[in-house]
């Protein structure tokens, strides 16, 4: 998997990858967080309530896509949640290389 994944626009109106230093910086500020309280305060802190509250909407969206026993419709209807976002998340869960929520699904079905 590559280390650039992301770019943004410059000010200029060109595309250049976000710094991979500054991106791994905060994912191993993340990992230095003891628990839940912990990870709250800083996305508190970090993400605006709407960021968390996507954030939010979209890890219910791949439980219930884990679970397996929902159409897009179903979630939609249970969660508001758009049908794009839906599409989106069974993407990076069933087709995506990053295999992040797949991870994620099952260290926490474990507890």
């Amino acid at each position: 998997m590559s280390e650039t994944r992301h770019t943004r626009a410059s000010s200029t109106g060109t595309n250049k990858p976000k710094e991979n230093a500054i991106e791994k910086e905060l994912f191993a500020a993340l990992i230095t967080l003891k628990d839940a309280d912990e990870c709250r305060r800083f996305f508190y802190d970090l993400c605006t309530p709407k960021e968390i509250s996507d954030m939010a909407e979209r890890w219910w969206v791949a439980r219930l896509l884990n679970e397996g026993s929902l159409s897009y419709r179903a979630i939609h209807q249970r969660t508001g949640v758009s049908v794009t976002t839906i599409g989106r998340v069974a993407r990076f869960l069933e087709q995506e290389n990053y295999k992040g929520y797949q991870l994620v699904l099952d260290k926490t079905q474990k507890d």
